[in-house]
């Protein structure tokens, strides 16, 4: 019998909690569902974000006090083989707001393979993608 599978839940360690969360939270709409003590609003050591049937998980990188005074470039250049491939009903609604909220995205393109994609990096340079088939 296979494996009931409830979803799906990637956690990602970022550099800037606070960063991290805003973005997360501020601009993509996550909620913040549940998270370690924090030292301040925002600054905590891991966090779970929600948003509908979207979950995931932010964690620190380096213990609060261990933490360097900026990222490693070789571990944020690292972060460019990861993807988070969120679906999107209306992916074009999706390159408006982020485009109001300051960041610089190219427009969404339709793939060779079928689907209408909309790209970015996170602060940490993680890569996310808003897709949805393009037939839609």
């Amino acid at each position: 019998m296979p494996i009931d599978m409830q979803g799906l839940c990637p956690l990602i360690q970022v550099f800037d909690m606070p960063t991290s969360v805003r973005f997360y939270r501020d601009v993509l709409g996550f909620e913040v569902f549940s998270s370690s003590p924090p030292r301040s609003p925002d600054d905590c050591d891991w966090v779970w974000l929600k948003w509908n049937d979207t979950e995931l998980m932010l964690n620190t990188a380096y213990e609060f006090d261990n933490r360097p005074p900026a990222p490693d470039p070789a571990r944020v250049a690292a972060h460019d083989d990861t993807c988070l491939y969120i679906g999107c009903t209306d992916v074009e609604a999706a390159y408006h707001h982020l485009r109001e909220n300051g960041l610089n995205v190219k427009e969404p393109a339709v793939t060779h393979y079928g689907m209408k994609q909309l790209y970015l990096h996170d602060p940490d340079g993680y890569n996310i993608c808003f897709q949805r088939t393009a037939s839609d």
